[in-house]
């Protein structure tokens, strides 16, 4: 079945994680993505961990593209990729500010050569502002955008967290530009210029945070595993495990005091509305945190979700890939990789109806794909 992206043909020059991360989503989807990489390839194969010396992490999200190599720097396979160009309606880019253009390869070439053609480009700081030539990488955009000084223990240091939430939210806000580019077109017929940032990305996903200090003028402050408009609304530990609860709502709360027999504690002042429980939140934490302590994890979920309260417990990653649900929504998905053999990856978010994504490939070699795309542009 055809994706919903299907015959749309994408150029992608990215490396590392944020630019193919938006190329997966558009390949997902059934475009044609072509992994354009240098003569030494991008600099994520070698990221380990390894499968018969393929690196597991670039075939993930790499996946769904077929691969050239060029060297925009030698004139003929310059002439490939303007070649290219004619045919395409996307091409995606993270090069620092400045370097496309060096190339020959910037905006006003682009277009200028494919009025139709969209311009997708993400880098760590943007295209403008006194940041713009800076390299940027997701550790230093967690520290700059707020994120690692809100994150972690309440009195500890500093924390980053494990996720490349930097690399994956701008591949996701270019995604969305790059598809709103392509709908514009339909209209002016001409593509446009998408451009985002690692930082704008980031800084954009702190929404509680942003609320806060837009409404009050006050530096958040580090909360720990509390939350800044919801009580109780947290993780928990249980006789055998770890446990979330988001009982803040107020029938749900209604019904967890009951349930740890403390029917009383709403109508105390310092818990009856929710405003007051995240003014108290410490105190009610501790009172559930006693008695929530006192049952395993699987007895408390068939007990809260008998009762309609929001609950999960915390898993491990072995655990998330087998757990009956992530199985249910396809969420594991198989690939026979060239070198690398069966192999198991993510499945597809998104779920469409009429054109639903798919994993149809797995990522390409280096210069997998030379012969195959090289012979349709000569013909």
């Amino acid at each position: 079945m055809a994706g919903a992206l299907d015959g749309l043909v994408v150029l992608d020059l990215t490396t590392h994680l944020s630019g193919p991360f938006c190329g997966m989503q558009l390949a997902d989807m059934g475009a044609d993505v072509i992994k354009i990489e240098s003569p030494q390839g991008d600099s994520m194969r070698g990221a380990p961990p390894f499968i018969e010396g393929e690196s597991a992490p670039f075939m993930l999200w790499n996946r769904n593209k077929r691969g050239l190599r060029l060297d925009l720097k030698n004139e003929d396979d310059l002439k490939v990729f303007w070649d290219l160009v004619d045919g395409a309606d996307v091409v995606l880019e993270n090069f620092r500010p400045g370097v496309m253009k060096r190339l020959g390869l910037g905006w006003e070439a682009l277009h200028a050569r494919n009025k139709r053609l969209v311009l997708g480009s993400i880098s760590g700081f943007g295209q403008t502002g006194p940041y713009a030539g800076r390299g940027g990488f997701d550790l230093m955009i967690q520290a700059m955008s707020g994120l690692m000084s809100v994150t972690g223990p309440k009195d500890g240091p500093p924390y980053r967290i494990p996720l490349a939430i930097s690399d994956v939210g701008a591949g996701l806000y270019l995604t969305i530009g790059v598809l709103s580019a392509l709908q514009a077109r339909h209209k002016s017929g001409e593509g446009q210029w998408v451009e985002t940032s690692l930082l704008e990305a980031t800084v954009s996903l702190g929404v509680y945070e942003a609320a806060n200090f837009f409404a009050n003028g006050i530096r958040p402050e580090k909360l720990g595993q509390a939350h800044r408009g919801s009580s109780p609304y947290q993780v928990f530990q249980t006789e055998d495990g770890w446990l979330t609860i988001g009982g803040a709502q107020q029938n749900f709360f209604r019904k967890l005091c009951a349930l740890i027999g403390r029917p009383e504690l709403p109508e105390d002042p310092r818990f009856k509305a929710n405003a007051d429980r995240v003014k108290n939140n410490e105190q009610i934490v501790a009172i559930l945190q006693a008695e929530i302590a006192k049952r395993t994890t699987d007895d408390w979920m068939a007990t809260l979700e008998k009762e309609g309260i929001p609950a999960g417990p915390v898993l491990h990653h072995d655990e998330v890939f087998a757990d009956p649900q992530i199985l249910a929504r396809g969420m594991v998905a198989e690939v026979e990789h060239a070198k690398a053999g069966k192999q198991r990856t993510l499945g597809v978010p998104l779920k469409l109806s009429a054109t639903p994504g798919s994993v149809r490939r797995p990522a390409p070699m280096l210069g997998q794909h030379d012969s195959e795309i090289r012979g349709a542009k000569r013909r």
